[in-house]
């Protein structure tokens, strides 16, 4: 969800420079590639169902699923972003 946001807020070009910094500089485990790349093999139908299921639950922000988040996962454009 982060990811989306740093996305829509042009902080970062492509999701795999995200990747990138997740990998090398925060130590996400290299198997699964970085956050967005495995967000894009979980599928983001069931990411954006954990989110909506947490923020109803707790009312936070931080869980209410980014914009751009629920676009890519309504017309499967994640393909283009992720990589």
């Amino acid at each position: 969800n982060e990811g989306a946001k740093i996305l829509e807020e042009g902080i970062a070009a492509r999701a795999s420079d995200i990747d990138v910094v997740w990998v090398n500089g925060y130590g996400f485990p290299v198997g699964k590639g970085g956050p967005m790349f495995w967000a894009g093999l979980e599928g983001l139908d069931k990411i954006i169902g954990r989110l909506d299921h947490w923020h109803e639950r707790t009312g936070k922000d931080v869980f209410k699923p980014a914009p751009l988040l629920r676009q890519m996962a309504e017309t499967g454009a994640w393909e283009g972003v992720a990589s």
